[in-house]
């Protein structure tokens, strides 16, 4: 079964979305197997970083501005950047369940990416057992 949760973005930013994760985890009752996140937006994207120092996160927003500067896109909604951060980053990530828990490193956390809100965004969780 799939999890749903919904997140209010900003217009560009980064949220960390582990918490919301790990309660569609429990409520799954998976024990041991695959959390797989995804995010169903073309101008969204999803990644897994550090979550111990605020300032990773910023770096990463102003590594992506520097690696897709502003050029004159053919896209008529005026929102190419935001797509092809989005791919850079990609729509989802999955990460193992060990005994009823996701199995992050010490200082990993999952990150929703918004490049073109503020929005209300969904995040759809699916857990699988082990087989």
């Amino acid at each position: 079964m799939i999890e749903k949760f919904y997140v209010s973005t900003p217009q560009i930013g980064m949220m960390d979305i582990t918490s919301a994760v790990r309660e569609a985890v429990a409520a799954s009752s998976v024990k041991d197997g695959l959390c797989h996140v995804f995010v169903p937006h073309t101008t969204a994207g999803i990644t897994i970083n550090e979550n111990a120092d605020p300032d990773v996160v910023k770096d990463i927003l102003a590594g992506l501005e520097a690696l897709v500067p502003q050029l004159p896109y053919r896209h008529s909604e005026g929102n190419s950047r935001a797509h092809i951060k989005a791919s850079l980053l990609g729509s989802s990530v999955s990460i193992p369940i060990e005994n009823y828990r996701l199995f992050l490193g010490t200082w990993q956390g999952i990150y929703f990416a918004e490049f073109d809100g503020p929005r209300r965004r969904t995040v759809c969780v699916n857990c699988r057992g082990a087989l």
